[in-house]
This record gives C-alpha cells, sequence and structure tokens, in this order.
C-alpha cells in the first residue's frame, strides 16, 4: 500500500513537472515572437511615431520565421515593384490542411453542384476564412499599425479566446499600400524632433497614381496592388469575412462601422445585409463591454453599402461580408470635440462618447485591435454559420439567374404608383380599412408592372466578338474575370432569339454566385430619390450613384430575357483573356486602323516614335470610318507585331487614300499639383498605357511663361483652374513652402492664379498651343471671357441669374448619355451618342456672338431624359446644354470638356474625347 502510495505521488509530481516543462516551452515560445517595441523601438501606438514599409516587411519576416501559426506569402508586385505581404494565420495543425479550407471556402462561395446536405458537411468541415487588411489610405496611419498589433497579439496570445480563433478561422492578414506606407512612414519622421512631426504635405501621391483613389479601384482593378488584393478575394480564398480599416470617424464620436445607413444595393442577397448587422452586433457590443465608447451606426454617419468599386464594397457583389470602419487619431495626438447632438444616446450611437483634449494614437490601436478580435471571435464561433451561410446566398443567386426573377429597383415602385394615381377610379381601394391606412393598391398593379414580362431581369449577356473596338471588349471580359466572374466563350457560331454571332463571342450568364456584380456591371444601377425631407435638399450618396461598367467602356452587348444555349466553353475561374488573334495581310498599298478602336492610338504612337509617317483620313470610305489610321505599306512588319500585342484589327487599303492629314506627336504637358491630383493622375497613368509622351507641369512652371517652345498641349483634368473670382488656393491647411520642403520637390509649390497663369496660357493659346481642360478646369473658359455661360441656372425677379437650387437639380456620379457630332475631327472614332460620366459636372449655353467667334459644339443633351444609371433628379434642365465644345484662341485652339470623359480610367468610351487632341 505504501509503494502504491509512492507510484501514485511520483505519477502526480510527473504529471506537474510535466505541465510546468510545457508551460515553460510554451512561455519560452510566447517570448519568442519579438514585440513591435522589440522590432520598432517603438510601439505600435506611441504618439509621434509611425513604420514604414521596409521596417514593416522585416518584422513580418521576423514573425514568420518565428511562429509556426504564421506564413508569409507575397501576392504580387506593386506599381513600384514593392512585394505586397499577406500573412497567413491559424494553428499548426490548420497549416498543413491550408489548401483543404481554401478548396471548401472557394466551392461554398461559388455553390456550384454542391447539394444541400454536401454543403452542410463542407462547413462543418471547413474553418471561416477572415480577411483583415491596413494601410490601404496611408495617411490614415492607425491602419497599417493597427494590423501589425493584432498580427503580434494572435501570435503571442495563448488565452482561450484566442486559441479558439486558431482553432477555427484562417486569417489573411494583408498589407493594402506598401508604396503608400513607405511614402508616408519616411515623410512623418524625417523630423528629429517629434512634436514637429506631421502627416501635412506630403509633395506627391501615396499611391503611385492615383493616391485615394486606390479604393475606387476595384471593380475594374487598374491597378496592381488591387489586382493583386482582388485576386486573393474573389478568385484564390473567397473569405467569408472581410474587414477593410479606415479613417476618419464622424466629429464627437469616435468610429463609424457596421451596420450602415440606406440605401443598400438592391441586387443584394438580404443575408448580407443581416450578416452585416451580425458582425456589427459583435463589433460594438464588445466595445461596449470594454467601456470604449463613440461607435457610431447607420445614420450617424454618411457611409452606406451602395457604392460598388470599393476594397469593402466590391465584396458585398460576391456576398463576402465586407466590414468597414472609419476611426479617429493617429500619431499627433487630437481633440475629440463637442459636438452636442452626439452626447445624447440614440440607435445610431448607443454609448456616446464625451469630449476629450488629448486622444492619443493607443486608443485608436486598441480599438480597432479590440474589433479585430471581435471579428474573429465571431467567425470562431459561428464558423460553420458563415461557410453555409455564403452557398446559401450563392445558391440564391443561381437560383435566382435561373427563373423569371425581378429586382425590386425604385423606378418599378414609382411606376406602380403612377399607374395608380391614372387609374383610381377604375381600381378602387382595398375595402380592408388597415389595408387602405397603410398604403396598400390593388395588386392588379404588381401583375401588370412591377411583374411584366419586359421587365424581367435578364439570363444573361452576350458580347459579340465582331465588336468595333474588340481589345476593349477584351479588357471588360478581364475586369469581370478578376472579379471571380463565371465566362463562357462561343466555341462556333451561333444564335439566339433568331440573332446571329460569331465564334469566339462571350456568354456571362446571371445563373452563378456572383450574380450581383453581374448584374452591376451591365445593368444600370437605379438609385432612389433621397431626400433629407419631402421637398428638402438631396443627401449626397456616399460615392457615385450610377457607374455601370459596360456603359462606361462603350461594350456592344444584347442582354437576353429567357435561358439559352450554345456551343459555349467555361474559361477557368481566374484566368485573363488573351486578345483575339490578329491577321494583318499584306498590301502594298498599306493598311488602315479603324478610329473607334482605343487600342490604335498606342499602336499609332509606336510606330510614330519609330519614324513612320501615318495620316488619318478625313471622310469615311469603304465601310471605314473617319478619322481612322492609315500606315504605309512599308511599315508592315512594324504594324504586324503591334497589332498582335493589342488585339486591333487591321485593314489592308486597296489604295493609298487621298484626302488625308498627316499627324505628329504633340510635346504634351499635363498639368498636376503639389501634393498630387488624383484625376490627373489617373490620366497620367492613361497615357502611359496608350504610349502617349508627356511631361508633368506645375503651376511655377506655367508662370514662368515661354510654354509654347516646350510644348503643344496642355491638359488641365477636373481640377487646377480656380473659379472666376475665387481667393482660394485649392489646398487644404497650411499650403507647403520652400522653408519646410525638401529642394527636391520646390518646382511643386504653387498654384494657378488668374493674376500670372491665366495670362500665360493665354499666350500660349494665341501662339498656337492647344489647352483640354477638363471637368472643374473647364473654369479656364469663364476666366478667357469666351461667349458662354452655365446652363443650369434659373432667373429671379430682378433679372439676375442664380445656380438651381439642389431641391430642382442633382446629379452625383452617373451615367448619362450624349449626343456627340462625329463629323468634327476631335470626336473621330466615336458614335452618334455616347454614355458619360457626370458627376454634377459643368454644362454650358452660348452666348450669340459664339458662332461669331468660332466655336463649335462637340456634344450635348438631346434628350429631358439622358440619365442612364444612377439619379439625375430635375434631369429635364439638361436638355439641349452643351456639354463639350471648342474654342478658337488665337492661332491655337481650347478643348473644353464638362463631365469626366478620363473618369477613373474607367470611361474607355469617352478616352478618344482626350486621344483626338493629342496630335499635330
Amino acid at each position: 500500500m505504501i509503494q502504491l502510495r509512492k507510484i501514485k505521488t511520483s505519477f502526480h509530481r510527473a504529471v506537474i513537472l510535466l505541465g510546468l516543462l510545457l508551460l515553460a516551452l510554451e512561455n519560452s515560445f510566447a517570448q519568442g515572437i519579438p514585440s513591435p517595441k522589440d522590432h520598432f523601438g517603438f510601439g505600435m501606438g506611441e504618439d509621434y511615431h509611425i513604420s514604414n514599409y521596409t521596417q514593416t516587411e522585416a518584422y513580418f519576416k521576423k514573425l514568420a520565421d518565428a511562429s509556426d501559426k504564421a506564413k508569409l506569402i507575397s501576392i504580387g508586385k506593386t506599381e513600384e515593384g514593392r512585394d505586397q505581404w499577406m500573412m497567413i494565420v491559424t494553428s499548426p495543425e490548420n497549416h498543413t490542411n491550408l489548401d483543404k479550407f481554401r478548396e471548401i471556402s472557394v466551392k461554398m462561395a461559388r455553390a456550384e453542384g454542391l447539394t444541400e446536405a454536401e454543403a452542410r458537411n463542407m462547413s462543418k468541415e471547413g474553418k471561416a476564412i477572415v480577411w483583415i487588411d491596413g494601410g490601404l489610405h496611408s495617411t490614415e496611419t492607425v491602419g497599417i499599425h493597427q494590423l501589425t498589433e493584432t498580427i503580434y497579439q494572435v501570435l503571442s496570445r495563448d488565452d482561450e479566446e484566442t486559441q479558439r480563433i486558431l482553432d477555427n478561422v484562417v486569417i489573411l492578414f494583408v498589407h493594402a499600400n506598401p508604396d503608400g506606407h513607405e511614402k508616408i512612414g519616411n515623410w512623418y519622421m524625417r523630423e528629429a524632433e517629434p512634436e514637429k512631426r506631421s502627416l501635412s504635405n506630403l509633395p506627391v501621391l501615396y499611391q503611385k497614381y492615383i493616391g485615394h483613389d486606390n479604393n475606387r479601384d476595384f471593380y475594374i482593378q487598374n491597378m496592381k496592388e488591387s489586382s493583386n488584393m482582388g485576386y486573393q478575394l474573389f478568385v484564390e480564398w473567397i473569405p467569408q469575412v472581410m474587414y477593410n480599416h479606415h479613417q476618419r470617424g464622424p466629429a464627437g464620436s469616435i468610429l463609424a462601422g457596421p451596420p450602415y445607413r440606406d440605401p443598400f444595393n438592391y441586387v443584394f442577397d438580404p443575408m448580407m445585409v443581416t450578416g452585416i448587422d451580425a458582425v456589427g452586433a459583435a463589433m460594438y457590443n464588445r466595445l461596449n463591454a470594454e467601456n470604449k465608447p463613440g461607435f457610431t451606426r447607420m445614420n450617424g454617419s454618411t457611409f452606406s453599402t451602395w457604392y460598388n468599386g470599393g476594397l469593402r464594397t466590391t465584396t458585398h457583389y460576391h456576398n463576402i461580408i465586407g466590414i468597414l470602419t472609419e476611426i479617429v487619431g493617429g500619431p499627433n495626438p487630437e481633440e475629440i470635440p463637442l459636438v452636442p447632438d452626439r452626447l445624447l444616446p440614440n440607435s445610431n450611437t448607443p454609448f456616446p462618447v464625451t469630449p476629450q483634449k488629448n486622444w492619443h494614437f493607443q486608443q485608436s490601436i486598441d480599438y480597432s485591435v479590440s474589433m479585430n478580435f471581435a471579428v474573429l471571435d465571431y467567425a470562431a464561433r459561428n464558423s460553420d454559420h458563415l461557410l453555409y451561410n455564403i452557398y446559401v446566398m450563392g445558391k440564391g443567386s443561381i437560383e435566382r439567374g435561373s427563373v423569371d426573377y425581378w429586382t425590386p429597383f425604385p423606378r418599378k415602385i414609382e411606376a406602380i404608383k403612377e399607374a395608380y394615381q391614372k387609374n383610381k377610379d377604375k381600381y378602387p381601394a382595398p375595402t380592408n380599412p388597415f389595408s387602405a391606412r397603410g398604403g396598400a393598391i390593388p395588386s392588379v398593379f404588381y401583375d401588370s408592372i412591377y411583374q411584366a414580362k419586359e421587365e424581367r431581369d435578364p439570363r444573361g449577356f452576350i458580347i459579340p466578338s465582331d465588336q468595333k473596338d474588340p481589345a476593349t471588349a477584351v479588357k471588360f471580359i478581364n475586369a469581370l474575370i478578376k472579379t471571380g466572374i463565371r465566362i463562357e466563350k462561343a466555341s462556333a457560331p451561333f444564335s439566339v432569339e433568331g440573332k446571329s454571332y460569331p465564334k469566339g463571342s462571350y456568354i456571362v450568364k446571371t445563373d452563378q454566385a456572383f450574380r450581383p456584380h453581374v448584374i452591376d456591371m451591365f445593368e444600370p444601377q437605379d438609385y432612389p430619390n433621397d431626400f433629407q425631407y419631402p421637398g428638402g435638399p438631396p443627401i449626397r450618396p456616399y460615392d457615385a450613384a450610377g457607374w455601370t461598367l459596360a456603359y462606361q467602356m462603350g461594350i456592344q452587348f444584347d442582354r437576353i430575357l429567357d435561358d439559352f444555349t450554345g456551343p459555349f466553353e467555361t474559361l477557368p475561374y481566374g484566368q485573363l483573356e488573351p486578345f483575339p488573334a490578329v491577321q494583318v495581310g499584306s498590301s502594298r498599298s498599306g493598311h488602315f486602323l479603324s478610329s473607334e478602336q482605343n487600342d490604335a492610338f498606342a499602336v499609332v504612337n509606336e510606330l510614330l516614335k519609330k519614324g513612320v509617317k501615318i495620316s488619318r483620313i478625313r471622310n469615311s470610305m469603304d465601310g471605314i470610318p473617319a478619322g481612322s489610321f492609315y500606315i504605309p505599306g512599308n511599315a508592315s512588319k512594324e504594324l504586324s507585331d503591334l497589332a498582335e500585342k493589342y488585339g486591333i484589327k487591321v485593314i489592308p487599303a486597296k489604295s493609298n487614300p487621298s484626302n488625308t492629314q498627316t499627324i505628329k506627336p504633340s510635346r504634351i504637358a499635363l498639368f498636376d499639383t503639389y501634393g498630387g491630383s488624383m484625376p490627373s493622375g489617373w490620366v497620367r497613368w492613361i497615357l502611359e498605357q496608350y504610349n502617349f509622351g508627356f511631361e508633368v507641369i506645375f503651376a511655377k512652371e506655367i508662370d514662368s511663361g515661354n510654354l509654347n517652345k516646350k510644348y503643344d498641349a496642355i491638359l488641365f483634368i477636373s481640377g487646377g483652374i480656380p473659379a472666376v473670382g475665387s481667393s482660394g488656393n485649392g489646398v487644404w491647411g497650411s499650403p507647403p513652402t520652400e522653408s519646410n520642403t525638401p529642394a527636391e520637390y520646390h518646382h511643386m509649390i504653387g498654384t494657378i492664379t488668374a493674376e500670372k497663369s491665366i495670362p500665360q496660357i493665354k499666350s500660349f493659346l494665341e501662339n498656337g498651343g492647344k489647352v483640354v481642360a477638363v471637368g472643374s478646369a473647364s473654369n479656364l473658359a469663364y476666366h478667357l471671357q469666351l461667349p458662354i455661360k452655365n446652363a443650369l441656372v434659373e432667373v429671379q425677379r430682378d433679372g439676375s441669374e442664380r445656380p438651381l437650387a439642389g431641391e430642382k437639380y442633382y446629379v452625383p456620379g452617373s451615367v448619362l448619355v450624349t449626343r456627340v457630332d462625329n463629323s468634327l475631327s476631335a470626336n473621330w472614332g466615336l458614335g452618334s451618342h455616347v454614355d458619360v460620366l457626370f458627376n454634377n459636372s459643368p454644362v454650358f449655353k452660348l452666348k450669340p456672338e459664339a458662332k461669331l467667334q468660332g466655336i463649335q459644339v462637340l456634344s450635348w443633351f438631346d434628350t429631358k431624359t439622358p440619365l442612364k444609371s444612377g439619379w439625375a433628379w430635375g434631369q429635364s434642365y439638361l436638355e439641349d446644354g452643351i456639354t463639350a465644345f471648342s474654342a478658337p484662341i488665337g492661332k491655337g485652339m481650347l478643348y473644353v470638356y464638362g463631365p469626366e470623359i478620363t473618369y477613373r480610367a474607367q470611361s474607355h468610351g469617352t478616352f478618344k474625347m482626350l486621344f483626338n487632341n493629342l496630335y499635330l
């Protein structure tokens, strides 16, 4: 008995010793995870300190080496050539099965060929996939620092919650903007004295081309960073939840988050909206439990889920629960101001924050880490639900695309109301008094209007391969492929509804999981009339109200209402389509490139650089449109290589054409500002893609004069030119000075002024220069005192004019259709009507003397209803309004475009309005 007790005692001691040894090993391992302070020399959230990308990349590599819970992979290169990193964090055991969990996630999201029983089993077998990113907007410094801190905490903490997260979740931690992180980190930390450090006055855009607009690129993915992240989100992993960190919260709050204000987009599955609500509840409940006040939601902020194109919002169209928060704070302590209306608790802000003099960086990091853990804990506890729910949403999309279905757009509701008002006498209201009081009307209007046969959603879209601009059509298809859309391609000619289509045509059907995105890219957005109160001013959409990409890119397509089949082959997901093969037939007389093709300009520019003599035909001939390029026969080899590269159609010439004009490249100057202009940056990218040579020019160089010696054309894109009589300099905060700016950026300092700059621009024009002014840069026409006026005004009783009030007229970013005079060289290659992106853009009328001065109208609104996609309140005011014109100034020419003809490098259908003006 004594011996047995000894054995038991020894055994207990061994167990205790083993436990202590394991605990020591665990603590030792945790201690092997270097903290941010160990690596950077300061903590994530220490006042007056921020990291740069170089330091952070090295830290991520250290963490990956130190922990078997972390795997670091590069998802691609940035625009400036840096690696863009994604840290995959989960339990060591899960890491051995990553491919399996990724495959389950993708299968559940696509919902193709899965029975409900299979889906339920897979939801239990899989792990929730959660995406958390940081740093997309680099001046919003909380983003990348919370990401770094969260990764460290997940890898180093050994509490029960963290273990549950690691066991049940695969976390994708993504650095959203390495280039901007490096720029902002170096800029801020350049001052040795901490209190002098400032994020203000960065000389250039923090993303090479587009700065803050890098969060407007995700349904087309022009930028490399967008493509890198888009592939992970929509092809490789398809997470169930993604969390996108931003700044800043509304004044008087700490942060804005989910759920968001109306309207949400009507193409969403309802579970997308309620899924956001559920994750949002976990987030603000955790903050409340931790006594972290100041979370505002719904109408407490401006953020909605209408817009497609943002890193977070494009995910909504893929049944991914996309979360956005916008938080206050930064490395410099700041004040939480007193906003009296924010102090009273309500549904928008259940737990208000009180005013504070010094809000510290660390507090914002702590809030962000808490919210990350709230999202991760929710995913860990509901892993099977998240996987099953994304399957249900995908399955619902497939079903809606397989039957007759009617999306509940506002225009249909308004049509019902109007029809009832006109037919009240024939169809009295329901006799049930409760129904009548609730606004009920006879259901016959639902059957005849809402569910009218012609109002059905399409079953699919066909993009014929014989497009006028086939290369641009392929670019559109590739934008869909990048967002994970299933594409089919015809292997032989076929017919649908009596119309024949050639081999190589693309088919995009709506019976797929990401149907909301398909509908959104082809169909018009129908934004509701949204006002502060009946008869009051409009409530501004968070971003654009309409953007239909197929319209913007000028794609020819047919929407098919009934199911259809054909010799269709399904393309592999995520694999980009090449341009169609091009055959350049031999011709001693040379070849034509149709002016309808955007990429003809890219080919021509390359040939011009090689010294090839090129001309444009002034009139259409043999079915070839006016403005088409003529390439002589001695350049056939060079033409053949370039045509293959850019996928353009080449037409052999039967004879040497007459009535042509020889073209030469212009010496192009693109205006930009200190700090960088996003519209100008987009155009910089466009010009590079289409091989136009150019230089960037700033106000100082314009003010110095002699512009004609260096340039033939100057481009002012949506900015730069102040309004007549304006005293503003267009710079937020204190403008940069040479004393507080490195010498290499001194040439950028300054703004366009009426006193110095406008006379030099006028002189440039008078001496034969060409100026293209787009959007607000059309102010130049008023500075030059041209005989034009604002078309959107109303006459007062005293005879004066004032701009139309928002209650009468308001058109946020939307697609409108304009009439074009395509007989003019500025409009060569365009049709008679063109879809333009219009964002409360300038619209003009000509004064009587305009024709005497040689002003030509290039495009105008020829209807009272030009809206094609989005929202246009009071659009009848636009009828006969001029959207573009040219005006001779001395020996030169001014071209003015009110709409955004180069909008975010998406509006391919109007690129030619710029390109045609860039040759001598």
